[in-house]
């Protein structure tokens, strides 16, 4: 399993956008990125934390920032679940998890006494320079978004 911590290079992965395009992660260096990755379109805290990500979209790009939602799910279901909610966050489909296993988030998972592999919501901010810049496990849904905004602040070095 893959483990990453702050300061390593960012995983080279292509991102599929729902939007059918698709480009190198490597590709957007130069410009911090959020990446938030959660297990399931259209479930009530999945669409919880994409419509705060949704409403600070605009916090995030003043700040330079490129902003995506990854998750399992194909780009069909991403297309049907951002015209759903009007979520203005690009969302990457990622049902191979190529993503999600390169940056070790899926792991072994246990709810209500069963064990199952599944995906660990977590958020990561790459830096301008491509390394990893802040890795937080989104322990509660509601506030993420605001959370990973304050730890972009953190990173650009704004109080």
């Amino acid at each position: 399993m893959t483990t990453l911590s702050v300061g390593d290079p960012a995983p080279p992965v292509t991102l599929h956008f729902d939007d059918g395009s698709k480009t190198l992660l490597a590709e957007l260096k130069g410009r911090p990125v959020v990446l938030f990755f959660y297990p399931e379109d259209d479930s009530g805290g999945c669409t919880d934390e994409n419509q705060e990500f949704s409403a600070l979209a605009p916090d995030f790009a003043a700040r330079g920032a490129l902003l995506f939602g990854v998750s399992p799910d194909p780009a069909e279901k991403h297309r049907k679940f951002r015209a759903k909610y009007d979520l203005k966050v690009p969302l990457v489909a990622d049902p191979e998890r190529q993503v999600i296993e390169a940056f070790g988030l899926w792991q072994m998972k246990k709810l209500y006494g069963r064990e199952f592999m599944g995906l660990i919501r977590t958020s990561v901010i790459i830096g301008a320079d491509g390394r990893i810049a802040r890795i937080v496990r989104a322990t509660r849904i509601k506030g993420h978004a605001a959370k990973m905004l304050q730890a972009l602040d953190d990173v650009l070095g704004k109080a």
